[in-house]
């Protein structure tokens, strides 16, 4: 019931295949996203001369955790993580993320896009040469897959809220073919919703990749993700460490598959999923608006494993505002350094967005709940960098001044040091049966989900298992695809 649609429409198909003729996509394997070496030699030298967010169907070969870490002529290495010192964290613990910003657009999100697209463009169940591509979103998702769909040769409409970052605006306007705002911020995800059945109402050919119920969103972290938190820890763990636990905040839920992974590799590991204080859905049922941007809130999303989550935290907005303000303002960084914190690391902050901070203290939460000590690892993803927020920066100098090294000392204490466990919910089976729950109220009576799938998700045991076995099935869809396309000939 849960698994991706497969099924091939030929005459549509033939024509994906031609229109990817023309523009010369080929289209990566999951077994190349894991391991990008498996890129064809010729992809690999168009590689050397292309920049990281060009507008080249080469870069469909550059979505994974292994870029090198330049703008232009990167080729592969080790998987891209950093490690948190504890004189930033305040915690013995080893708090490792992976590192978004060297993908293309500078975000993960790319790569849960073309989970989404590909198996229905392969399959011919997505006519490239006449419908439009939808991108509904609270940020990042709909820029990898207008992204995506620039590459692979279709046209997109790119969904958002007003109130999410400039940058994000301006770099839209310039790839997707349209650009609707919503009314609201981050936690507006029903009006999110409301416009997609609009425009399932008015006619047009299009097809919608919602990735708050697209299981390719989940497919693509389980495995992509999953795998390069795997091969990390390989690189880290020492004899006698012990991976405790992983935690993101739930935008859509697509990553914390790659918690689902991880404690199929560690079955004694915890997941945790994070969300905003200010709208605490998951933790109080609660609602509201915050100011953490990409994570979306006042539902659950349709591809969250519910019952395999172990806790629940919520961050205030405060902290992740703040603290952007000390780890990218001269004057924060230099307070850091003065604090003991490495200065070769804080020269790294910067690559943490807004929903990267949000993790990092969730990490930290987490730690001190379960009293973690050295040889303990909480790990964590960085969705994106300060390369989307600069102009966050800008309006909060303007709102509040200049920053100074007193208000470095209260944020650094305050926010990290002082990071306590309270918004936290260690789940019990009757806890994860109640945010489970929450899904009916959005995808059975809004829509259009069933009441027999809401129950599956829940008794089914074969559910989420049955999902990452259809790598290999789309992998062969993928190679037959391309052998059709003609290009690696």
């Amino acid at each position: 019931m849960a698994k991706i649609d497969l099924s091939v429409m030929p005459e549509r198909r033939a024509r994906a295949i031609r229109r990817a003729r023309e523009r010369k996509i080929v289209i990566p394997t999951f077994a190349q996203m894991l391991n990008p070496e498996k890129t064809p030699a010729r992809i690999k030298e168009e590689l050397n001369k292309i920049g990281l967010w060009d507008v080249h169907p080469g870069n469909l070969f550059r979505i994974n955790w292994k870029n090198e870490p330049k703008e232009v002529g990167g080729g592969y290495g080790k998987v891209n993580y950093i490690e948190f010192p504890s004189s930033l964290t305040g915690t013995p613990a080893r708090i490792m993320a992976l590192v978004g910003k060297w993908f293309p657009t500078g975000a993960h999100k790319v790569g849960a896009a073309f989970g989404c697209l590909v198996p229905r463009l392969v399959t011919g169940q997505f006519d490239p040469t006449t419908e439009k591509a939808v991108w509904p979103s609270t940020g990042n998702y709909c820029r990898g897959g207008a992204y995506d769909s620039a590459l692979l040769g279709c046209e997109s409409i790119a969904i958002l809220p007003e109130g999410m970052s400039r940058e994000r605006f301006e770099w839209l306007s310039k790839i997707a073919g349209e650009v609707i705002a919503t009314p609201g911020t981050e936690s507006n995800v029903k009006e999110i919703f409301d416009k997609c059945w609009e425009l399932r109402r008015s006619g047009q050919e299009l097809m919608i990749f919602n990735q708050f119920e697209e299981f390719g969103n989940y497919l693509w972290h389980y495995t992509v993700t999953g795998h390069a938190f795997e091969e990390m820890l390989k690189l880290t763990m020492r004899p006698n460490d012990t991976l405790r636990g992983s935690v993101f905040t739930t935008g859509s839920a697509g990553t914390i598959a790659s918690g689902d992974y991880l404690k199929h590799l560690f079955p004694s590991s915890k997941i945790g999923a994070s969300e905003a204080l200010q709208c605490p859905t998951l933790l109080q049922n609660g609602f509201g608006a915050h100011r953490i941007e990409g994570i979306g809130d006042k539902h659950v999303p349709w591809i969250h494993n519910v019952k395999n989550s172990d806790m629940v935290v919520a961050i205030d907005d405060n902290a992740v505002v703040h603290l952007t303000r000390l780890f990218n303002e001269p004057v924060g960084r230099a307070y850091l350094v003065k604090q003991g914190v490495p200065e070769a690391f804080v020269s790294q902050l910067d690559l943490l967005g807004f929903s990267g901070i949000a993790n990092l203290l969730s990490a930290i939460k987490m730690a001190k709940y379960y009293e973690m000590g050295d040889s303990d690892i909480v790990v964590t993803v960085l969705t994106d960098s300060m390369q989307l927020y600069a102009s966050r920066i800008e309006e909060m100098r303007a709102e509040e001044g200049e920053y100074t090294e007193a208000m470095a000392a209260a944020d650094f204490a305050r926010y990290l040091l002082g990071e306590s466990t309270d918004n936290l919910l260690e789940l019990s089976y009757v806890d994860r049966k109640r945010v489970h729950n929450l899904k009916y109220y959005t995808w059975v009576e809004q829509q259009g989900r069933t009441y027999d799938e809401i129950q599956a998700q829940w008794y089914d045991p074969d559910y989420w298992t049955d999902i990452p076995k259809q790598v290999e099935e789309i992998d062969a869809l993928i190679e037959e695809f391309n052998q059709e396309v003609g290009l690696l000939k």
